[in-house]
């Protein structure tokens, strides 16, 4: 058998690459085995009070509601062991990839494709240390060639990266005589480095130029005094009064062309390319994965490089060897003819100490694609991803067709970038009618079909028949923003949830399509990716319907005497101490555990709740869509707020009055129920666990609370949402008060 690196007859190269399987992977599985039985247990009880309960519609209706809410908790528990059956841990050696190389000149080329919309919600400043930070990379600067999108056609984008442009010739020689391991400047400066007298003067520069583009845009536009060459002048012409952010043409500007520029220390300089795809108003694939398509298609006429790594704006590099580390499997000879991307986990550098929304997202960024990296891979999460590019046209034993030669992965590009046919080419391949009759977006490209295209993209690359990596060194790859304001955390998970049914509920679902397509452990994994938002229906039945009998005295649970009783205790505690284990061990705390798990519940009642209406309400032609973006603009006193653990509530918006109204029928049940048992009037035997579930809710509920009635700031709960939350809160128990619950 071949050697996958072998220098010689006799001596093998050094190692890139090793796996070791987890520990705790033979106790999950026996775990497995023992909890489903306890669930098979659990529904031949509901059986059982569905029989017995059938000749009384009230009790019966209970029942039948603990059922489905049981069931869609037992479902999403078992589509969850997808992540636990398999998990593996990887470690790279980069040092050894140059022995291995042997020459600089012989790494592939690097493509790298950083995407932003609105340089009003995602600060174009954010983008230029993103950007400054990969084209710092320890990589041989002419070989990466970066095209930054904006799918919102801003000539303020545009002037920040004529900033980042002429900032790079002095940045990238700092960074590399200093061997700085921050190169983004924002991050960089924000340390607490000791800086030398050209640290100093490199500082003065990024301020002057941070001052000039915050300035231009506060105006909200380019001043001619900042316009001080031809070629900047002609390209900002093309901002003309019937340029609109969804009506305006092609803008592709080389901002650095590596055979031509030079940093301050003669050394070559990466390729930048501000790219805006030309839109109209009638063009149908106005989202990300359309404008990641475009630069699939520019960077084939421009570059052609055989890797891809995409990144959000706001994700910069925190380590310059992560080129390297995604090589040492990219050109792996055993991995290479299956290897489809990279991933990296999304880590984030703004979460306060105890991660109070849950932004962290342990589970689908760190936890999670270590047991899908023991089947085939980790799914694709939309940034911080390194692509071989020929992944994009068909599987791994397809051949390319002929008729996208022009921009295929084989593509040889043997022109200047700013040659006049090179830039005909990538203004006609960004052109809103080239995809028209083709395959573009459905067998070619980044897909379309859902509002998380990334992981679209990721699962169709799966059932072709291509597996993924998933690498996590310990200093992080890529940092960026999370929300810090509870409205924004929601909305922005509200669109990842109406994506998700998008794709559970299409002819290429996981629980169909999936199945044959890669395997039942690897289908269940994409299930619960697709399906973990109906979770809403057991949250929401939990937190008003134990609560609601409890206030009738009205016992639907197992006494404490009841053997079943022993059975909800184990169902409990093991499904949250399973949870608790997985996040310490990979890393967490207690305290942001508990964060995330409140949150699971304030998402099921809100996000969870709206995003399945807007989906089922879309799939009657009576609601619309679109890709909504997150806000990354705070102000000084939210930020405050946050960095002391603050709940950040703020506006009023209907997302916030599901959870507030259960927060306030929780209190009130659970003391009406204390009551009674104080007086008397009921059994706390039969009451125990409806009355730990409220007062579970009530626990986890104390921020809404002091929201509510203690707080005089602005990130309070508006009055006007307490209000109506009470009102509804009243409602519901005048309605339930006239069902004979006792019949």
């Amino acid at each position: 058998m071949e050697d996958r690196y072998l220098t010689s007859a006799a001596k093998p190269a050094p190692l890139l690459h090793t796996l070791r399987h987890a520990r705790r992977t033979a106790f999950n599985r026996v775990f497995a085995a023992i909890y489903l039985c306890a669930i098979l247990a659990l529904f031949y009880r509901h059986g059982l009070e569905l029989i017995i309960h059938s000749t009384t519609s009230a009790s019966f209706l209970i029942s039948l509601a603990l059922f489905l809410s049981d069931a869609v908790l037992a479902f999403v528990w078992v589509t969850r062991q997808g992540f636990l059956m398999t998990i593996v841990y990887r470690n790279e050696y980069p040092e050894n990839l140059e022995k291995v190389m042997k020459k600089t000149d012989s790494f592939p080329a690097l493509d790298i494709f950083i995407c932003t919309t609105d340089p009003y919600k995602e600060p174009p400043m954010r983008l230029v240390s993103t950007t400054l930070s990969v084209m710092a990379y320890g990589y041989p600067t002419e070989k990466i060639s970066v095209y930054v999108s904006d799918d919102g056609g801003s000539e303020l984008t545009l002037f920040a990266c004529m900033e980042a442009a002429k900032f790079a010739g002095y940045w990238l020689p700092f960074c590399r005589k200093n061997n700085i391991m921050e190169r983004s400047p924002e991050a960089y400066f924000e340390s607490n480095h000791p800086w030398s007298s050209d640290g100093k003067q490199i500082k003065e520069m990024y301020e002057s130029m941070k001052a000039r583009v915050e300035e231009v845009v506060e105006r909200g536009k380019v001043g001619k005094e900042y316009i001080t060459e031809e070629i900047e002048r002609k390209a900002f012409n093309k901002w003309t009064d019937r340029f609109t952010r969804q009506d305006h043409p092609t803008v592709i500007q080389v901002l650095l062309e590596s055979s031509k520029n030079r940093d301050i220390t003669d050394h070559f300089m990466p390729n930048l390319i501000y790219v805006s795809r030309e839109k109209s108003s009638t063009s149908p694939h106005n989202f990300k994965a359309g404008a990641l398509n475009v630069l699939l298609r520019v960077s084939a006429t421009m570059t052609n490089a055989p890797i891809i790594l995409t990144l959000d704006c706001d994700m910069y590099s925190n380590d310059p060897q992560t080129p390297l580390r995604a090589l040492c499997y990219l050109l792996d000879s055993e991995l290479r003819s299956q290897l489809s991307y990279v991933q990296f986990p999304q880590i984030f550098s703004g979460i306060n100490k105890d991660d109070t929304y849950g932004c962290e997202y342990k589970r689908p960024c760190q936890t999670n694609p270590l047991g899908l990296d023991g089947l085939l891979g980790p799914n694709y999460i939309g940034t911080g991803c390194f692509f071989n590019r020929r992944v994009f046209f068909g599987g791994p034993s397809y051949i390319v067709p002929p008729e996208i030669s022009q921009v295929g992965p084989n593509h040889v590009v043997n022109k200047p970038i700013q040659s006049r046919s090179i830039l005909e080419m990538a203004h006609i391949v960004a052109g809103c009618n080239y995809e028209n009759s083709t395959k573009w977006g459905y067998e070619v490209g980044f897909r379309y079909g859902s509002l998380v295209e990334d992981f679209y993209t990721g699962f169709l690359l799966h059932c072709e028949g291509w597996r993924s990596i998933f690498c996590n060194p310990k200093r992080p790859a890529f940092l960026g923003d999370a929300p810090i304001s509870l409205i924004n955390a929601l909305n922005q998970l509200q669109r990842w949830i109406i994506g998700a049914f998008q794709v559970g509920f299409s002819s290429f679902s996981p629980i169909t399509y999936g199945i044959s397509s890669v395997g039942p452990l690897m289908s269940l994994a994409y299930m619960y990716y697709s399906f973990w938002p109906l979770s809403f229906i057991p949250i929401t039945i939990y937190a008003f319907l134990p609560q609601l009998a409890l206030v009738h005295g009205l016992g639907i649970f197992p006494k404490i005497s009841d053997p079943w009783f022993l059975l909800y205790v184990f169902l409990f505690l093991g499904a949250y101490g399973q949870d608790l284990l997985e996040f310490i061990v990979e890393g967490g705390t207690v305290q942001r555990w508990w964060n995330d798990q409140r949150m699971w519940m304030k998402r099921g009642l809100s996000c969870c709740v709206f995003g399945f209406l807007e989906y089922f309400l879309k799939c009657l032609g009576i609601s619309t869509y679109g890709f909504g973006l997150t806000s990354k603009v705070v102000d000084d006193e939210q930020s405050k707020r946050y960095a002391q653990g603050i709940f950040e509530f703020g506006v009023s918006s209907p997302m916030l009055v599901p959870f507030t109204t259960g927060a306030i029928i929780n209190l009130a049940s659970f003391l009406t129920g204390l009551m009674q048992v104080l007086r008397g009037i009921s059994n706390l035997e039969g009451l125990f666990l409806q009355m730990f579930i409220a007062g579970f809710v009530v626990v986890n509920s104390f921020p809404i609370y002091e929201a509510m009635a203690l707080r005089s700031d602005r990130g309070r709960i508006p009055l006007k949402t307490t209000m109506i939350s009470t009102g509804l809160a009243l409602a519901l128990y005048m309605l339930v008060s006239l069902i004979p619950l006792r019949n």
